[in-house]
């Protein structure tokens, strides 16, 4: 008996990835879950895969019809991979790409903005997610949760500038939709959660649910490009700070109905998520 057609998740040990991974398999779809590490997702086949590993590319793809698309973490050009990829795989029989984007980048835009913009090109049926900055940022392993641990401070060039901070369980959800639905969008999806928030607003709403103390540290653009290209490479060290000045000048400072309007109910808050991850 042939096997049902499977959805292809690309980076399911991801914030998003192994949410959407999970999310698919608990409503009972074929996911093959694809990363470079052994992958844990209940239900899930696990397969290799490795953007610059071209060799991994044909197994990932074999048997999928769709593909949820994790762009690779800090290329700053991730079209050199991701489009002969896409072109692979629309050859291999994938009618479906869901790419994730940010809300920040426009289709055209740098990075995976050039490949959003060849996505409608490649498939008939597909979808750009463009979430805002993650909740997750604050409680995770991202660079904002590790000194909110241990500093109990938040750096940013932010200013009072605010965000539209979205759940990755809001945006899994949204993903599972765009990937599972009679009808594919077919357009690019803004997704935030039902507030914007200054980076002062979550630091006094950490230190209200989680009775820690958390302050929000004001930087330059420059002060911290420098503190972020200690770690990082420069390039991209300033493409984050670069960021951070965006939301300092409104950029980010909007609120969308995407997912209650894809999910059938409403997106989760930043109280509530702070309550979850800390109880």
């Amino acid at each position: 008996m042939t096997p049902p057609p499977a959805t292809l998740v690309i980076g399911a040990t991801g914030t998003t990835g192994s949410r959407t991974a999970a999310q698919l398999t608990a409503a009972g779809h074929h996911v093959k879950a694809a990363s470079r590490r052994a992958v844990d997702v209940p239900g899930a086949e696990p397969v290799a895969f490795d953007w610059y590993e071209p060799a991994t590319h044909a197994a990932a793809l074999d048997g999928a019809d769709r593909v949820y698309l994790i762009p690779p973490v800090g290329d700053t050009d991730p079209a050199a991979v991701m489009l002969p990829f896409l072109r692979q795989a629309r050859a291999a029989g994938v009618h479906r790409a869901v790419l994730l984007s940010s809300s920040a980048i426009p289709e055209g835009g740098p990075a995976v903005g050039t490949v959003h913009q060849a996505l409608p090109g490649l498939f008939e049926q597909w979808a750009v997610l463009r979430p805002s900055w993650f909740m997750q940022n604050f409680t995770g392993t991202h660079v904002h949760a590790a000194s909110i641990r241990e500093e109990g401070a938040i750096w940013t060039a932010t200013g009072n500038g605010r965000v539209g901070f979205v759940d990755a369980e809001d945006i899994a959800a949204v993903a599972v939709r765009a990937l599972t639905d009679a009808h594919a969008p077919n357009t690019d999806l803004v997704l935030t959660g039902p507030e914007a928030l200054s980076h002062d607003a979550i630091a006094a709403t950490i230190t209200q649910v989680t009775g820690r103390p958390v302050d929000h540290r004001h930087q330059t653009y420059e002060q911290l490009r420098d503190r972020l290209a200690a770690h990082l490479p420069p390039e991209f060290a300033s493409l984050l700070a670069g960021l951070d000045r965006a939301i300092a000048e409104g950029a980010e400072d909007r609120v969308t109905d995407t997912v209650p309007r894809l999910t059938g109910r409403p997106a989760r808050t930043f109280r509530a998520l702070v309550a979850r991850e800390s109880g």
